[in-house]
């Protein structure tokens, strides 16, 4: 199963200048916990913003780059062989980003893991593809009010392939 997982502002604003555009703790522990034991697929610039491999998971980075190497990690030069070496494995894989990697997965995706950050951010240069309603169906909503680690309402919610 091809899963995305994603914290997106109101408008599907995802990041500037390959950072986050939020210090959310209880996300990350979401993201954490999601993903804890799985394979998690993401672009290079995705990788650089993490500085290493994610413990306790199978990283795979995808690059069109020959030299990029990083320890503890998988490169792919094919997102697209990549993402069809999972097909009928039953195993949960998650692309984590970006922007990019998002849009060229999504229609191949079977569910969404999102987090709704209930804020706008007009300065974001990169946005998750738009969640079309007609092919996803909200499935699970879990919300969580602001408080003192976290400056924003969130909404963890998932969604299945209809």
């Amino acid at each position: 199963m091809i899963s995305l997982i994603a914290a997106i502002g109101k408008n599907n604003e995802l990041g500037k200048k390959n950072e986050l555009l939020w210090a959310l703790p209880a996300d990350m522990k979401h993201f954490r916990d999601t993903t804890r034991g799985h394979t998690v697929i993401m672009g290079q610039k995705t990788f650089e913003s993490l500085d290493n491999p994610l413990p306790n998971r199978r990283n795979i980075v995808v690059t069109k780059s020959d030299s990029f190497t990083h320890e503890g990690i998988e490169i792919s030069k094919s997102l697209e062989d990549t993402i069809r070496s999972f097909e009928n494995t039953g195993e949960e894989v998650f692309v984590i980003g970006g922007g990019e990697i998002y849009r060229q997965t999504i229609d191949n995706a079977n569910k969404l893991y999102i987090t709704h950050v209930d804020e706008t951010f007009s300065d974001a240069d990169v946005f998750f593809p738009k969640i079309d309603e007609s092919k996803w169906q909200k499935t699970k909503s879990e919300l969580l009010k602001k408080d003192e680690l976290n400056k924003y309402d969130l909404e963890f919610a998932e969604y299945m392939r209809k």
